[in-house]
């Protein structure tokens, strides 16, 4: 429909009930609030304080959400001009100076070399576009970068039917749950 504009909420913490919009753009699917609320629950000992990588932020749901909830710092990474665009200005809108943005698509950011100045990840978010086949090569590059903390939780949601036998095997499932066609994850990685 044109002229619509897409909107998510923010369920929780300083910017709880405000609504964010995002473009409509072939691929994007921000987690839906049933999904986030129950990560968000599982996430809440963890995140006061925590460093957190959207890599593949799209509407910004999940990024925003864990700057709202105390998160130290967000980096969200995106290579769509488009919602790089409508990313910046709901970070301007809420003045979330605890997220900074990067535009980049997920997998040039992991083939950079860190910088020993460069913080280590405490918490991930990977919801790359379902159907890209990009989790297994993320994965890998995510584990080998040098940018997880040694006990990081590393969050993935796919579709329900992909079998995740690619992962790095220092990764532990910690919780899981499915909801319709989408299987969502968060994971423990032990050093």
């Amino acid at each position: 429909m044109a002229g619509k504009e897409n909107r998510v909420r923010i369920i929780g913490g300083q910017w709880r009930g405000r609504k964010i919009g995002f473009p409509n753009v072939e691929g994007l699917r921000p987690t839906t609030d049933p999904i986030r609320e129950t990560l968000f629950n599982w996430l809440q000992p963890y995140l006061s304080g925590a460093t957190c990588l959207d890599l593949y932020a799209g509407s910004g749901a999940l990024g925003f959400e864990a700057a709202s909830r105390s998160a130290e710092r967000v980096l969200m990474v995106e290579k769509d001009v488009i919602i790089i665009k409508s990313l910046r200005n709901n970070k301007d809108l809420i003045k979330a100076d605890n997220v900074q943005l990067m535009h980049r698509s997920a997998m040039d950011f992991l083939s950079d070399k860190p910088k020993p100045t460069d913080p280590t990840f405490d918490v991930v978010f990977l919801d790359p576009p379902f159907k890209h086949n990009s989790l297994p090569e993320c994965t890998k590059r995510l584990e080998e970068s040098g940018l997880l903390a040694d006990d990081a939780l590393i969050y993935i949601e796919c579709e329900r039917k992909l079998d995740l036998d690619f992962l790095p095997i220092n990764w532990r499932q910690h919780r899981s749950k499915t909801n319709g066609q989408v299987s969502y994850y968060l994971f423990q990685r032990e050093s």
